[in-house]
């Protein structure tokens, strides 16, 4: 992959340490802060090209420090990847309502982690697909592929990285029903223990967001979703 850069933003000194050496071993360019407010700086001048978030940080948490990322027009399309403990699934939850693309549970695997970055960073650069149109229209909802960008009523919707994937991929499948299981191996580039919920999480964000077009992203239930053809 090219030198893509990654903000860290951690306060645990050892923590910190690791990832740097760890991401820089993995050909990342890395720049590391140690709180909340740091990161939201660091990130105007540095332009990441994604960020590692931990949620437990002083002033302000993770979950703040993520809001404002997705407020800001400037860093609202920066793929954000949460790091948080095992007992925190709540706030993993609601840390992928405000726009979090992932989460990776402390302790975590170095190797693990780096696959998870190269995901979300697939996701976030790549709109080509064999069989779609560069631009797909019905009624007031437009999506360009290329331009990796949505609109409702000729109104610029923003979304994340992952939640563009997700309405490019039920968008190609309309019509078919597409398993959870599916969705993660496509959408996620990856497939662990406990991911339907976050299949589920992003599925209702992005229904939030495509307003009087929400139904359009049918339920079916005890099996996964179909985009009505």
């Amino acid at each position: 992959m090219p030198d893509y850069k990654i903000l860290v933003v951690e306060d645990h000194k050892d923590t910190r340490e690791l990832l740097k050496y760890n991401l820089t071993s993995a050909g990342f360019d890395v720049a590391a802060v140690e709180d909340g407010q740091g990161g939201l700086e660091k990130s105007k001048v540095f332009h990441p090209d994604l960020i590692l978030l931990d949620l437990m940080l002083p002033g302000m948490d993770g979950l703040e420090v993520c809001r404002k990322l997705k407020q800001d027009p400037t860093t609202s399309g920066v793929p954000v990847i949460m790091l948080t403990a095992k007992g925190e699934e709540i706030d993993r939850i609601v840390g992928l309502e405000l726009g979090a693309d992932d989460y990776v549970v402390k302790p975590f695997s170095p190797r693990e982690l780096i696959l998870r970055i190269k995901a979300v960073l697939r996701r976030s650069g790549s709109s080509d697909h064999p069989s779609r149109p560069a631009v797909w229209e019905r009624e007031g909802l437009r999506v360009d592929f290329e331009a990796h960008q949505i609109e409702i009523d000729d109104e610029p919707i923003p979304l994340t990285a992952t939640e563009f994937k997700l309405l490019s991929e039920l968008i190609n499948g309309q019509g078919k029903v597409q398993t959870r299981d599916h969705l993660l191996d496509t959408v996620w580039d990856t497939h662990f223990e406990g991911y339907s919920r976050t299949v589920d999480t992003h599925v209702r964000r992005l229904r939030q967001k495509l307003g009087p077009y929400a139904e359009w992203i049918e339920t079916v239930r005890g099996v996964g979703y179909r985009f009505r053809s």
